[in-house]
């Protein structure tokens, strides 16, 4: 019986390979499975807020809702499905519907009873306000001579 040297780095390389197929494959599916979408957004940070963007085309204002805890920030929706119009016939549909929900991990504690949201054009723009303990100081340095 022959001894065969064992590689751990190249069996590590192959498992990774496999693992990059299986991913690929699963990415490469031309119709999203139904329901399950999040909005992609954006989260900024000023001396006076934390600024949070959802893009959330075709979600109806009404069908959002914005709830805070502790240094959670959750935006949930619902994008509703169109109906097949009778005589058009679909060759592609990549739009995808249904219920999402995003937690947002806030970088500072923010005051609650100051929040305010606005959504225009597909865009929510949430502002929350840092409280006064989060927002950045100076802090004068005494020099002794």
């Amino acid at each position: 019986m022959d001894l065969v040297k064992w590689e751990p780095f190249k069996e590590l390389a192959t498992m990774r390979d496999r693992m990059d197929r299986l991913m690929d494959s699963f990415l490469a599916t031309e119709t999203p499975i139904k329901g399950l979408w999040a909005p992609n957004l954006d989260v900024s940070e000023t001396d006076e807020e934390v600024i949070v963007k959802a893009d959330l085309p075709g979600v109806d204002e009404k069908d959002l809702s914005l709830s805070l805890s502790g240094h959670n920030l959750m935006i949930k929706g619902d994008k509703k499905e169109e109906t097949e119009e009778k005589g058009k016939h679909f060759h592609r549909i990549e739009r995808s519907f249904g219920s999402f929900q995003r937690m947002v991990a806030l970088p500072v504690a923010v005051d609650a009873d100051r929040i305010r949201a606005e959504y225009n054009k597909g865009v929510l723009e949430v502002h929350l306000p840092k409280k006064p303990e989060a927002k950045p100081r100076q802090i004068p340095v005494k020099v002794n001579k």
